[in-house]
């Protein structure tokens, strides 16, 4: 058992500055009333404790105020990305089986048709509160959030993190960074990534501060930095060099109470981390996934500059080797062991074991130096990481072979100046058709970021000689 994270920080700091957004701030103790009350207004709905509950909402405190009110009643949060199209919202709703959404006011008219019973912040708010004690105790191996993460075979899972997992990595990271007097997390990436919910977890954890925007405002970033005024922040590589640009242009540097910039998303260009040398910024590259419940290793900044361009060694209570070698240098599958790794799945992949002997077959490739440090070659074969988004080929290539037009459709990411990569897709077709025309079809059914920039139309794709799509040759094809 593990005391409820919300009575217990609001016991122990009390009057501490829990949460700061565009001018507000509210103090632990606030956001425990406030989330009682919420609990009891959804209570009164008909959500029941330990129900499952899908939220979909941008990142505001109102979020942050109904996760906390949905902690109390012991629910399994499913946060939805409010990336995705109504397609995509429609199978993780359905596959998660929740029994209500809970959406922002203005975010209901994005959701999917549904029998899934849809409650407005407005109706919550509305709502008359019924009586409900909060649990002062919660079971460590409860699931305390899902988040769907793509799947080679073209389906998302359904990633079940427990209490145990969040608090371990959230300990773990404690004992990388320590903690320094009026310690404070930026926050510009949603909630409903396992980065943002993290970063969350931590605060509440560790008793800190979190400064939310609703999305990345580089400007007013880049002035909280200089001025000093918060010590940590999660950053992709797109948004890091956006930092550095806007510090480059005002010829600045970051104040020297800011301590860390953790780099995560896939790999970050070696020019980056040296801009950022020079702008003050100690950024320590990080190695996780959504089955982690976040970070695995991580690079710290006293190692920098002598081990540029590697993700570090694992957190405190995690292990990784390499499959079949224990030879440094060698390459090979990661492997991940801990407490922050996933139980398992729910919904079609809940007969899915997350584990082999007890390790987590990330399917990504990488090797370890004879210091022990983690270098990853490649984010899963055929992953293509755009902006910090995973995307999956096999999710375009579902979609576009559904068109009656498209016979076969192969996807590959190619690089790109502001995104890292973005996806293009490769199409044998069955009928004429042009592909701006397919590009609209993807757009009813992917999110904006997963369509393809780029389609061309070819006689065949490349396959080996048990005829699997060999989609690291496709763009010897454009």
């Amino acid at each position: 058992m593990i005391p409820n994270w919300i009575i217990q920080r609001s016991t122990l700091t009390p009057e501490r500055i829990a949460l700061r957004f565009e001018g507000q701030s509210w103090t632990y103790n606030e956001i425990n009333d406030l989330a009682l009350q919420q609990a009891r207004k959804l209570i009164a709905l008909g959500v029941k404790p330990h129900d499952r509950v899908a939220i979909y909402a941008t990142s505001t405190p109102q979020i942050i105020f109904m996760i906390c009110g949905c902690m109390h009643l012991q629910c399994e949060m499913v946060l939805l990305n409010l990336r995705l199209s109504k397609t995509e919202l429609a199978y993780q709703i359905e596959d998660a089986e929740a029994v209500a959404i809970i959406a922002e006011d203005d975010l209901v008219g994005k959701l999917p048709e549904t029998a899934t019973r849809i409650h407005s912040f407005s109706e919550v708010k509305q709502t008359l509160p019924t009586d409900f004690t909060s649990a002062v105790e919660w079971a460590e191996e409860d699931t305390m959030t899902i988040m769907y993460t793509s799947g080679t075979t073209g389906f998302p899972k359904g990633v079940r993190q427990t209490i145990s997992n969040h608090v371990s990595v959230a300990t773990s990271s404690l004992y990388n960074t320590g903690l320094v007097e009026n310690d404070a997390w930026l926050c510009t990436v949603p909630l409903f990534h396992i980065s943002g919910f993290s970063m969350l977890c931590k605060c509440l954890l560790h008793g800190v501060r979190l400064d939310l925007y609703s999305k990345f405002d580089v400007e007013k970033v880049v002035n909280q930095l200089v001025e000093g005024s918060v010590t940590r922040m999660s950053v992709v590589a797109v948004t890091l060099e956006r930092i550095l640009s806007e510090l480059e242009n005002r010829n600045q540097q970051v104040s020297k109470r800011f301590l860390t910039m953790l780099a995560g998303g896939g790999p970050v260009p070696i020019d980056y981390l040296k801009r950022a040398i020079e702008r003050g910024i100690q950024v320590s590259q990080t190695y996780g996934m959504t089955e982690t419940s976040s970070q695995t290793a991580t690079l710290s900044s006293e190692d920098a500059l002598r081990k540029i361009g590697s993700a570090g060694k694992p957190l405190f209570f995690n292990q990784i080797q390499i499959a079949d070698t224990n030879k440094p240098f060698e390459q090979g599958e990661i492997l991940i062991r801990g407490k922050h790794v996933t139980p398992g799945y729910v919904g079609r992949f809940e007969d899915k074991p997350s584990q082999e002997n007890g390790w987590l077959h990330s399917g990504d490739i990488g090797y370890l130096d004879d210091e022990g440090y983690l270098f990853v070659v490649d984010r899963r074969s055929d992953l293509i990481i755009s902006g910090g988004e995973n995307i999956y080929p096999a999710e375009i290539e579902n979609v576009l072979t559904s068109h009656q037009s498209v016979r076969e459709a192969g996807v590959c990411g190619v690089d790109d100046e502001n995104w890292g990569q973005v996806p293009n897709a490769f199409v044998v077709l069955q009928n004429n058709i042009e592909t701006n025309e397919l590009i609209a079809y993807c757009k009813k059914h992917l999110a904006a970021y997963k369509v393809p920039k780029k389609i061309y139309i070819v006689e065949e794709l490349p396959r080996n000689g048990a005829n699997k799509l060999l989609r690291r040759k496709l763009q010897e094809l454009i």
